[in-house]
C-alpha cells in the first residue's frame, strides 16, 4: 500500500485516500471478495473499516452481469449489488444483455438483520458520551449517531470539534485507537421536511454521506430505543438526497451510482526468491 501512495503522488490522483482490492470469490455463492483499505494522514493505512462505494466502484469494474454479491473481507458484510431492473427473479433476463458498466443506478443489499446480534455494540440502543445521548451502531461500519438538538449550534468549526470529541470518546468504548478511521460519526436533525444528515470522515466533513453511513443510520431507524428516528423517504445530506429501506433480513442502500472513468498504469514489479 505504500509502494501505490508512492506510485500515485506524480499523478493526478496523490490525494486519493481510499483504496479497494479485489477478485473472484473464493466462497460458495459468493461473486467478488473485496477489502477496503482507508489511507491516513501521515501515511498510515486503517485495515478494519468498509466503504460501500469503493464496493460499488469494483463492482462496476469488474464488469460482469449481475446481480453480484460481495464478500466484504474487512467487515465480515455479504452484500448483494443490483443494477435497475434486476429484482429478484429478473437478475438472469437482465444480465444477458447489460454488463454492469453500462447501466446508471444499483440498490445494494446488506444482507443481515437489523436486530442481528453485535448491531448494538454495548448492548444498549443509548448511550452516553460527556452528557450527550447518542447510539452506537455496528452495521456496514461502526458508527456514531447524534440528534443535532443535543449540540450547540456555533458554526460548521465547532460542530466538528464536539462531533470529534464524542467520535474519541466512543473509539474508547469500542476499542478502536483515536487516530484510526472508525468509528465513524454522524449528526441529523429531523425537522418539518424531513432528516438530514451530516457526517464526518477522513479529512473533514463527507460530501454526502458514506454508503455504509446510511446502512447503519437505517439499521439504527429500524431499531426500538436508538436516537434514530425511522427514515421517511429519502433524507437530505450534504450532497443530495439519499434513499434507504429497512426489512426483517436486511438493510437497502437506493439509487447509488459508480464509472469508471479510465485506468491508470502503475509501475509493478514482483520479485520472488525460491
Amino acid at each position: 500500500m505504500a509502494r501505490l501512495r508512492e506510485a500515485l503522488a506524480g499523478t493526478a490522483y496523490a490525494e486519493l485516500n481510499k483504496i479497494a482490492l479485489y477478485g473472484p470469490s473464493t466462497r460458495a455463492g459468493h461473486t467478488l471478495d473485496y477489502r477496503f483499505v482507508q489511507a491516513l494522514p501521515g501515511g498510515g493505512f486503517d485495515f478494519r473499516a468498509g466503504c460501500g462505494h469503493s464496493l460499488l466502484a469494483c463492482v462496476v469494474a469488474d464488469g460482469r452481469p449481475g446481480p453480484v454479491t460481495v464478500r466484504a473481507l474487512t467487515t465480515g458484510d455479504t452484500i448483494r449489488c443490483e443494477g435497475e431492473g434486476e429484482g429478484e427473479g429478473e437478475g438472469e433476463r437482465v444480465a444477458e444483455r447489460e454488463p454492469h458498466g453500462d447501466r446508471g443506478a444499483f440498490t445494494l443489499g446488506f444482507l443481515r438483520a437489523p436486530t442481528a446480534p453485535g448491531t448494538l455494540p454495548t448492548g444498549r440502543p443509548v448511550d452516553v458520551l460527556s452528557g450527550v445521548p447518542v447510539s452506537l451502531v455496528r452495521y456496514g461500519n461502526p458508527y456514531v449517531f447524534v440528534d443535532a438538538r443535543h449540540l450547540p449550534r456555533h458554526g460548521d468549526d465547532a460542530l466538528r470539534d464536539q462531533l470529534l470529541a464524542l467520535r474519541a470518546d466512543a473509539a474508547r468504548i469500542l476499542g478502536h485507537p483515536p487516530g484510526s478511521a472508525l468509528p465513524k460519526i454522524a449528526v441529523f436533525a429531523d425537522g418539518p421536511e424531513g432528516l438530514s444528515v451530516r457526517a464526518l470522515t477522513v479529512g473533514g466533513w463527507h460530501p454526502r454521506l458514506a454508503l455504509t453511513g446510511a446502512a447503519a443510520l437505517a439499521a439504527a431507524g429500524a431499531l426500538d430505543g436508538t436516537v434514530v428516528p425511522a427514515p421517511a423517504g429519502p433524507f437530505c445530506t450534504l450532497g443530495g438526497t439519499v434513499t434507504v429501506s429497512a426489512a426483517a433480513d436486511r438493510i437497502r442502500v437506493h439509487q447509488k451510482r459508480a464509472e469508471v472513468p479510465g485506468t491508470l498504469e502503475l509501475p509493478w514489479r514482483v520479485h520472488a526468491t525460491a
